[in-house]
């Protein structure tokens, strides 16, 4: 029974050190940094995990108890996967920002523009905001979360989609093999799997931590539109930046491209 919950004590530590991974804190800065409160980007982290573990606790359990082996060849291109999808995710983060930009013109203009920030739900946004009657520069289900809130806003798991999405494609790379390299030491099916399940519960639990401790200055600048815009600038730059970087890294370093 000690064995057995030091394993479990194992698991459990191990998974919320897997989840300050860089490819995972790089993505969910991404999206948490256009929320406004620390309590949903908390509900991020903990969807993010919730993902992730099913991914693991799938595969983990074909490799427990069918004896499945992934190929190098598809393990790395699952990690190419979360490559790209930060490259997306840093690409959508850095067009807001885009939108936001804005040119002064004379004062008493009708044209004359300035940002501000929107509250959408869940969402802050920026964009050009003019003085006239008729300029206020769109409208606010013209966002794409309003547009997309708009829709499926009476759905109770919309908001959960895109960190479990994530999740899973996090889950499928090798980015946990952290978990799976301990199961051939571990000879009970039963114990292993309860390993793996400790080991989600404690991937959910240090990304909900996380996530919070990357919206405590979200938060705080939400109101200063200037450091806000520029935090969910560098968030995209970041996010592609990175996700580019281990894209070369997995494509030819590594050896994916390669023949």
């Amino acid at each position: 029974m000690i064995t057995l919950f030091s394993i479990l004590l194992l698991g459990f530590f191990l998974g919320m050190r897997h989840a300050t991974d860089s490819d995972h804190v790089v993505a969910v800065t991404t999206i948490v940094s256009r929320q406004r409160s620390i309590g949903s980007a908390a509900l991020t982290g903990i969807y993010w995990g919730i993902g992730h573990s099913l991914t693991l606790l799938v595969v983990g359990g074909a490799i427990i108890f069918f004896g499945i082996v992934i190929p190098e060849r598809l393990g790395l291109s699952l990690e190419f996967c979360v490559a790209l999808m930060l490259i997306l995710l840093g690409a959508l983060n850095l067009r807001v920002a885009m939108r936001s930009l804005h040119v002064d013109l004379p004062c008493n203009s009708e044209r004359h523009s300035h940002a501000h920030a929107h509250l959408n739900g869940e969402y802050l946004h920026t964009h050009p905001h003019g003085h006239g009657a008729k300029s206020h520069g769109h409208s606010d289900d013209s966002v794409l979360p309003a547009h997309l809130d708009r829709i499926f806003g009476r759905l109770s798991w919309y908001r959960a989609i895109r960190p479990i999405v994530i999740g899973i494609v996090h889950g499928l790379a090798g980015s946990a093999a952290v978990a799976l390299l301990v199961l051939p030491i571990i000879q009970r099916p039963i114990w292993a799997l309860a390993y793996l399940v400790v080991f989600g519960l404690g991937t959910i639990v240090g990304m909900m931590l996380m996530t919070a401790t990357i919206a405590v200055p979200i938060t705080y600048t939400a109101r200063f539109n200037f450091f806000h815009r520029h935090f969910g600038t560098a968030a995209g730059v970041l996010s592609l930046g990175f996700g580019l970087f281990l894209a070369y890294q997995i494509g030819f370093v590594d050896g994916l491209f390669r023949h």
